[in-house]
């Protein structure tokens, strides 16, 4: 190596070591600022609200002026406890009040002031005491959650500090899905400590409506267990659209089944009437977010607009209607654009006449309607940068997109931190405080309604016994059971291949082999086995980036080497294959080639395994059908449901044993 190589390399070296030190000293100053900072939010909190007596009346003096308010008097109307606090708030309190952002939850029940680079979702949020004290926030969205004594002990401390702000107006906290399996973390919590049931698609196999409810109750008891009160679902959309990502999370693409369970969704997290034991729905995303172009999600720029070349539009309001005759309590429009459906392209949340004129003035519903997350502002994390999704506004400043917006019939923006933003627009006429004053009754509303004011704690050690029981498992694994859809049992020596024998010897591929083990005897090669099991994943083509990569996009069928090296499996002993269906995936060759075939919406290795080796049986139906092939899924109108030529499995399918 000659000396100018050496030189380079050590030049190289030297930067690289600079870089990292630069890198380190940065964080540790933004670590060191944020303490800084945080002390000086907290310092600037008041005393904490006194149990006081009135005439033989117990109440929490939450403004702390040594008398009884009427909204700290739960005997009072709630109308009339809402006007009073609205009488009492700055405007800097009720914009605060209009955004509902992301918030950390410290790993050891603290506050979270600081960021963890072992989180880079941490990143996406301010710390605790800045959305609090300066931004006068009291709306926030879990993303990922610690352990449930953890996070039961970080609510109660959020709301003490909530209660020294100067009204004491405690904290809503928020949640996507925290029940079940999911491959997509952007969009849904992962369960966690939470007990664990198929996705709502699988619910929709199942099609049991009481199954539904029930699962909404249990859910509704471990949120609030754990100091959640809004749930940010359900998704009432149609999956008329196959290749778009978010179809795991909806109840299909039949529309009458869909409202049926939807119906029953909100009742099990509501019950008939929003109460101090409920959980809020927020059900999303009206007017129906399935019919993307090609499938393509409008949480990016590459969308290409909702289209409705069937003229179907009226069909995706079906599940939405059951909605509001559940009494759902909140709602959220999607990102997308309803393609010439209204007088202007815009997206949703800048469209007034979806918000205003078909949602409030067509079906009367007058509860909060909250933007999706980060419609007016672009989100970073870390060095990445996803744009706001304004879709038909882009061109507008945010102040604009915001004006739009509000103008539109919006009450709340997710994922947004921007509150003196909209005190602008107040103090120069843009907005005036009295259209301010019907948002923040809505959303003050439903804070009365669900008993925040009167009681925002919770028993820590009554969360740790709920949250995930042992009962509420058990009920998460039946339904995981009864959710699998056997497509296929073929024939192996004149006899069904399922269910399996435990005397056989088997090679599995994506499973557990220390619990197939508990099944059967585990070989390593697949020549060896009497039998192989397999597990898949509804194909999907990687974009780059990391928010894009974690959004299935693309063709539903395998290509290439991964097709060749399944059917050279299943050419060389007869397989059981399961697969996970977020899309409904092509797959005429495996289908084909396999002695049996399951399709699986969130279901444990073990629960798969009971029902291959008969310890349980599947009961499901397909919610929506799987075409044969690309070509007919390109073919394919985006808004209407089971419409593919030739599908190889038609919706509603399922065999038993």
């Amino acid at each position: 190596m000659n000396k100018n190589i050496k030189r380079l390399l050590k030049i190289i070296g030297y930067t690289l070591l600079s870089t990292v030190l630069l890198v380190l000293i940065g964080f540790a100053y933004m670590l060191i600022s944020a303490n800084i900072k945080s002390k000086e939010n907290l310092s600037k909190l008041g005393a904490e609200a006194k149990l006081l007596k009135e005439n033989d009346y117990a109440y929490r003096d939450l403004n702390k002026n040594g008398k009884l308010d009427v909204y700290e008097d739960s005997r009072q109307p709630i109308e009339s406890r809402v006007s009073d606090l609205i009488g009492q708030m700055s405007l800097e309190e009720k914009a605060g009040t209009m955004f509902f952002g992301i918030i950390n939850v410290g790993s050891t029940g603290d506050l979270s002031e600081t960021p963890s680079v072992k989180s880079p979702l941490s990143f996406l949020a301010l710390p605790n005491s800045e959305l609090l004290v300066v931004k006068k926030m009291n709306h926030f969205n879990l993303l990922q959650t610690p352990h449930t004594r953890e996070l039961a002990n970080w609510q109660n401390k959020l709301q003490k500090a909530a209660e020294r702000t100067r009204l004491g107006i405690p904290v809503t906290i928020g949640s996507d899905p925290k029940n079940h399996f999911t491959k997509n973390e952007f969009v849904s919590s992962m369960a966690g400590d939470f007990s664990q049931w198929p996705e709502p698609l699988g619910f929709a196999a199942i099609g049991d409506s009481a199954l539904v409810q029930q699962f909404g109750d249990i859910a509704r008891q471990e949120y609030r267990a754990a100091g959640i009160q809004v749930a940010l679902h359900p998704m009432a959309d149609l999956a008329t659209e196959p290749r778009w990502p978010r179809i795991n999370g909806t109840f299909g693409e039949d529309a009458h089944l869909s409202a049926k369970l939807v119906y029953a969704y909100i009742k099990g997290f509501q019950g008939d009437s929003l109460s101090p034991t409920s959980v809020a729905c927020m059900t999303k995303h009206f007017s129906g977010g399935g019919p993307q172009k090609e499938g393509l999600d409008p949480h990016f720029q590459f969308q290409k607009g909702q289209v409705y070349p069937g003229k179907n539009f009226n069909y995706h309001l079906i599940p939405f209607e059951a909605a509001f005759a559940a009494g759902t309590a909140q709602i959220m429009p999607y990102y997308g654009v309803p393609m010439d459906q209204t007088s202007e392209n815009v997206g949703f949340a800048f469209n007034k006449e979806i918000i205003t004129g078909l949602l409030r003035q067509k079906y009367h519903f007058d509860g909060v309607v909250c933007t999706d997350w980060g419609v007016i502002t672009d989100t970073k994390i870390l060095w990445m940068d996803l744009p706001a999704r304004a879709h038909g506004v882009l061109h507008l400043p945010p102040e604009e997109r915001m004006l739009k917006s509000i103008n539109a019939g919006i009450d709340q923006f997710g994922g947004e931190t921007i509150p003196e933003m909209l005190v602008k627009l107040v103090k120069e006429g843009k907005v005036s405080e009295d259209r301010i004053n019907q948002s923040v009754r809505r959303i003050l509303r439903d804070k009365f309604r669900l008993g925040l004011f009167d009681n925002p704690y919770v028993d820590v050690d009554k969360a740790a016994e709920i949250v995930g029981n042992k009962e509420f498992r058990k009920l998460g694994m039946d339904a995981q059971h009864r959710s699998l859809v056997l497509l296929k049992n073929g024939m192996i020596k004149k006899q069904k291949a399922l269910p399996l024998q435990s005397n056989l010897k088997i090679y599995v591929r994506d499973i557990d082999k220390k619990i197939a083990g508990e099944y059967a005897t585990v070989v390593d090669n697949p020549t060896d086995a009497d039998m192989a099991i397999i597990r898949l994943f509804t194909p999907f083509q990687p974009r780059p980036g990391l928010i894009e990569g974690l959004f299935h996009h693309g063709d539903l069928d395998f290509k290439g080497k991964e097709k060749q090296e399944i059917l050279d499996l299943l050419d060389k002993v007869p397989t059981i294959v399961d697969i996970y269906l977020d899309r409904p995936a092509v797959i005429p060759e495996i289908a084909a080639k396999s002695a049996g075939l399951i399709g699986n919406f969130g279901a444990s290795d073990r629960a798969l395994l009971d029902v291959i080796f008969g310890k349980a049986k599947p009961g499901g139906r397909l919610p929506f059908e799987l075409p044969s092939s690309m070509e007919a899924v390109r073919n394919q109108f985006e808004d209407v449901p089971y419409d593919s030529k030739d599908p190889l499995f038609k919706f509603g399918f399922g065999l038993s044993y």
